[in-house]
């Protein structure tokens, strides 16, 4: 078990910063997408509400993010 929790300290920013990068991408593509400009901008705040939960994993074990590339 905590081997796996060893993982997860990693893990968790990886995967919080890779889907902060595709939130970002995805409102970038909004201001150019037409019709479905909503469905992108949903997406990333689904991203951004996954990330707040991940957010909370990662302070429960422990560990917290650095905020300065936010």
């Amino acid at each position: 078990m905590m081997e796996e929790i060893a993982k997860l300290r990693v893990l968790l920013p990886h995967w919080i910063e890779h889907n902060g990068e595709h939130a970002a991408e995805f409102r970038d593509y909004a201001g150019r997408a037409g019709k479905v400009k909503d469905q992108l901008l949903a997406a990333a705040q689904l991203l951004e509400e996954a990330n707040a939960r991940l957010e909370d994993a990662l302070v429960e074990l422990g560990d917290a993010l650095e905020h300065d590339h936010a």
